[in-house]
Formats: C-alpha cells, sequence, structure tokens
C-alpha cells in the first residue's frame, strides 16, 4: 500500500521510539492483557511484548498480518486479522495501547466504552479534536460512560514521529476505568485469554 493510500484511510506508522514511550505512558505491567488495535508493522506490539504483556495484535492488512505472526512466532503474541471498526473484545478485563487507523477512532473509541466492554485502560493516538473532544465529555454517549470511565488527554505527540505525517495535530487519549487498580488485579487472575480477540465468544460491543 502506498503513502498516500495510507494517508487517505488515516493509516500512519509510528515510529518505534514514540512507540516505547507512549507504552511507557500506559504503565503496561507483565501479564497484562493489551489490545494494540491497528497494529501496523508492530512498533506498540514489541514495546509491549518488552514490558511482558500477554498481546493481541489486530491488524486488516494480510500482509502486515503476516509479517507480525512471523516478527512475534515465539513471544505471547496473537495476531487477529479484523478490521478495527468491527472488533471482538475480551471476555476478560484488558488494556488497549493503540495507534488506530484515523478513519476509524471513533468506531474504536465507542466499542470500547460501550455496555459489556471489560475495559480498563486504553492509551490510544488520536488526532487533537477528538482528543479534546472526549476529554471535555462531549463524545458521543457520554451521560452513560461517564458514569464508568474517566478520560484525559496524555502527551502530544509531533507529526514527525509518523509515518507518512498526519496533516494536523496527534495527542494521545488516556480512558481509564473508574477504580482500574482493583480491575487490572483481577485481570491477572483470569487465566488464558489470548483467543478471546476478534472471535465471537467476547462481547460484541455496538
Amino acid at each position: 500500500m502506498s503513502s498516500k493510500s495510507e494517508a487517505r484511510w488515516g493509516w500512519h506508522q509510528l515510529d518505534s521510539r514514540w512507540a516505547e514511550r507512549i507504552v511507557a505512558e500506559a504503565r503496561v505491567v507483565p501479564g497484562d492483557l493489551v489490545l494494540d488495535v491497528g497494529a501496523g508493522a508492530g512498533a506498540i506490539t514489541s514495546s509491549l511484548v518488552a514490558r511482558g504483556a500477554r498481546v493481541v495484535a489486530v491488524e486488516l492488512h494480510p500482509k502486515r498480518a503476516a509479517q507480525l505472526r512471523e516478527r512475534f512466532d515465539l513471544d505471547p503474541v496473537k495476531v487477529v486479522v479484523a478490521d478495527a471498526a468491527d472488533l471482538w473484545l475480551p471476555r476478560y478485563p484488558f488494556k488497549v495501547v493503540a495507534n488506530p487507523p484515523f478513519a476509524v477512532t471513533a468506531a474504536v473509541l465507542g466499542r470500547l466504552v460501550a455496555p459489556g466492554s471489560r475495559l480498563i485502560r486504553a492509551d490510544l493516538v488520536v488526532p487533537w479534536h477528538v482528543a479534546r473532544r472526549w476529554a471535555s465529555g462531549h463524545g458521543p454517549g457520554a451521560g452513560r460512560w461517564l458514569r464508568q470511565f474517566e478520560v484525559g488527554v496524555g502527551i502530544s505527540i509531533p507529526r514527525s514521529a509518523f509515518r507518512p505525517p498526519p496533516p494536523n495535530g496527534v495527542a494521545l487519549l488516556v480512558i481509564r476505568r473508574r477504580g482500574w487498580r482493583r480491575e487490572s488485579q483481577r485481570s491477572k487472575e483470569a487465566g488464558p485469554t489470548l483467543t478471546a480477540a476478534g472471535r465471537r465468544p467476547g462481547p460484541r460491543c455496538r
């Protein structure tokens, strides 16, 4: 896929150094179940593995998905070929650290905070205007999900951190389940979960 085609779809490959910083900001600890939605070449997945996470890497592009499987063959990573906008979520508590295609940002966010989601925390690379809107409590359905989640804007990410560079500003949107520290402990006690994303057994959020 050419850089122009990727830009039209809002897919901007993240520099590995920034991927490491974003994962560090997310406070991932060994044993966490983490979704990398729109995993691309695996920059975020690699940093998650380095921190001992169990990763579900979601990637729609068949060639990139095959490359992910080859790259992480011996790591605790399950590669799921699925559209980020139509994702089956894990049935157990999970986190998300991801740089999803900007074109599906709204769909991904809506799914993560929908009823039935077991999301603990999400650190998502999104356009600045999306981060501001959600952090101010004006995201779609906020009257419902604000009872369960708190939302804030994290670090700003320069356009130079991406290839191709996005046209406008980018920031980290941080979503935390209220009381998430207790939920995080339960996630480590939940048992095997790597088959839970991208498949029917988990609750589908619409």
